[in-house]
């Protein structure tokens, strides 16, 4: 069985925190992750696209922490939050090593657990099937916003839509 990496980020989408990104390699089960600051998805940073750099950083961080095999392929979600992170992945390892995939399995299952982890440190309980219902998750965590103010510097308030909502009318956008 050949050894693969796997990158998958969490929580992208969600209005807390930031985002987790995970790095999972398939031969030990081994799964480490860190955190985007969600400051990155903030202004004046979020539309400096800031947050591009540091999943590139943190993807570099991580993968530091595997024994990386030679040749080892890296699959890569998706993600328009990795295309930076992609090139210079591939400046480093080629980019016959380099493949962008559908995460599912345990990378995806570790690395959404890690985000939920996250939140519910925050004091946020997230709705069950969060993935199937975007938008009432999207409303469930902003009602929480309204019932917490204090965790108002824990919400990504860089995105332009959000100042239809009163809410985040006050929020330097």
């Amino acid at each position: 069985m050949q050894i693969t990496i796997i990158i998958d980020d969490a929580g992208n989408g969600d209005l807390l925190l930031g985002v987790v990104v995970g790095v999972y390699q398939t031969d030990n089960d081994y799964f480490r992750y860190d955190v985007i600051d969600v400051k990155f998805f903030q202004p004046p940073l979020f539309e400096q696209k800031l947050y591009l750099q540091q999943a590139a950083k943190i993807i570099f961080s991580l993968l530091e922490k595997f024994h990386l095999q030679p040749g080892e392929p890296i699959k890569i979600c998706n993600s328009y939050l990795f295309d930076l992170a992609v090139n210079d992945l591939i400046k480093k390892y080629g980019e016959s090593r380099i493949k962008r995939i559908k995460v599912t399995g345990d990378p995806q299952y570790l690395t959404e657990t890690a985000y939920l982890d996250e939140i519910r440190n925050l004091g946020y309980e997230p709705l069950d099937k969060r993935e199937t219902k975007r938008a009432k998750s999207f409303f469930h965590m902003m009602n929480w916003l309204k019932h917490n103010p204090d965790k108002m510097k824990y919400a990504k308030t860089g995105w332009p839509r959000l100042s239809r909502y009163h809410l985040f009318k006050s929020v330097d956008q």
